[in-house]
């Protein structure tokens, strides 16, 4: 069927343009929802659309639909919308190669597992939190196939697919007066997700918060757990946006071949990683997929670029052109992102200093400074190696590009959250400030 809508697109388009691209997606997804401990919301969906690009006379165009009945329709549309547009000699599709092979990307069990079946594994998610003693604010699962083919008038045909699996849970805990609160979540291609170890570990993460007290003002060894790692290296990773750094946009723009982290620290970015939740066997575009070392050993070695940026820049495209759906365009986005150290600390090695779990505010840092003044959210006192006193409130200020310079991994589970795949992070000398 997906071929068959490719070849309908490409006989309506092929002789009025000057090149083409056929991208097609077909996804079905269930989704759970719970208010309390209550499941509220299911929704099962299955959807189908194309989206197509043209290129005439060095304009752009393109149209998307899910109505398949309007694929002729769309498809002439698409090569009216390079009226639009302005003549630009970088646009370009991509060229063919061999395609790579990917791993671990599909689980066969999600078309054997039914509805109920999912609705009972969050249903048991939700009995093993109560049993914990907290009370549920929210949870959810997600379960998604997906198929996609792409192909262009430069001869690329590749067809990729893959499943996804996630679950998500927020808690409160009431005590003696207290109030504490926590979330997480656990991602997989596989339905191998342990939402009970998910349920125990969120609950024992508010129970800890209970009683916090305030921690003094001072610069402090400052540990950040997965989510607050994340929350503030999305500032980080985006000054490697090849478009960010031909507009000036980027404080890194002229920093290629310099140490911009500590020189124990690689950043790649790897969308043949196996498991991977951004492993793909091309991006959006149909570049195949390639690793691009960012980061080798503390030096600035690469950005990311997408086809018609890479044109603009005068390099080649890093397969970094990626889409949600044949709703979008491609754009500039990082896949899996794997930082890694060649050596770890331990906790035990630090003396004095503050975990934080998460981080409120992260959004509100200046993408091009890198300044940043976030509240720590379920933040312990770290003494002697071992984690103490809850922290009532506190806010944490830096500056990324200066944390990368001396950032290092501690000893814990390397774990995949969005884009990014990390251990726990240490950052020394940041500067947390206390309050009552």
């Amino acid at each position: 069927m997906i071929y068959e809508i490719a070849r309908k697109a490409k006989k309506a388009i092929e002789n009025d343009c000057d090149d083409y691209e056929i991208y097609i997606d077909e996804s079905k997804s269930i989704e759970l929802d719970s208010r309390k401990e209550e499941l509220n919301f299911a929704k099962e969906e299955i959807e189908r659309g194309i989206g197509i690009r043209v290129i005439k006379d060095n304009k752009i165009g393109f149209a998307f639909t899910s109505n398949m009945d309007k694929i002729v329709e769309t498809a002439k549309q698409s090569i009216e919308n390079t009226k639009l547009n302005k003549i630009d000699e970088n646009y370009a599709f991509a060229e063919i190669e061999k395609t790579p092979t990917v791993k671990k990307v599909f689980d066969k069990k999600f078309r054997d597992l039914s509805l109920d079946e999912f609705i009972e594994f969050l249903k048991n998610t939700i009995d093993t939190t109560i049993d914990q003693g907290c009370e549920i604010t929210g949870s959810g699962f997600s379960a998604s196939e997906g198929r996609s083919l792409i192909i262009n008038s430069n001869g690329v045909s590749i067809e990729d697919e893959g499943t996804g699996f996630g679950i998500g849970l927020s808690v409160t805990m009431q005590k003696d007066g207290q109030i504490a609160t926590a979330y997480n979540s656990q991602s997989s291609r596989f339905f191998d997700l342990d939402g009970e170890k998910l349920a125990i570990e969120v609950c024992d993460l508010a129970k800890k918060s209970l009683n916090s007290k305030p921690v003094e003002t001072n610069d402090y060894d400052v540990v950040l757990d997965y989510y607050a790692a994340t929350g503030l290296l999305q500032t980080f990773i985006n000054a490697f946006n090849g478009e960010n750094v031909m507009r000036g946009r980027s404080i890194l723009k002229d920093k290629m071949g310099l140490e911009i982290a500590n020189p124990h620290m690689s950043l790649v970015d790897n969308p043949l990683l196996e498991k991977g939740m951004c492993t793909a066997k091309c991006d959006g575009e149909g570049s195949i997929s390639k690793k691009t070392e960012l980061i080798k050993n503390g030096v600035l070695n690469s950005f990311i670029y997408d086809i018609y940026t890479a044109n603009k820049a005068g390099v080649e495209t890093t397969s970094n052109g990626l889409r949600g759906s044949y709703l979008t365009t491609p754009m500039i986005a990082p896949t899996n992102l794997e930082l890694k150290f060649s050596e770890m600390k331990d906790l035990n090695e630090i003396g004095k200093g503050v975990l934080t779990t998460s981080v409120l505010g992260a959004h509100t840092a200046n993408p091009i400074s890198g300044d940043f003044s976030v509240e720590a959210s379920n933040a312990f006192k770290i003494e002697n190696g071992e984690l103490t006193d809850s922290i009532s409130k506190a806010m944490i200020s830096g500056n990324i590009f200066e944390i990368m310079k001396k950032v290092e991994g501690i000893e814990s589970e390397v774990k995949q959250y969005g884009s990014f795949i990390i251990p726990k992070l240490l950052v020394h000398d940041l500067r947390v400030v206390g309050q009552n």
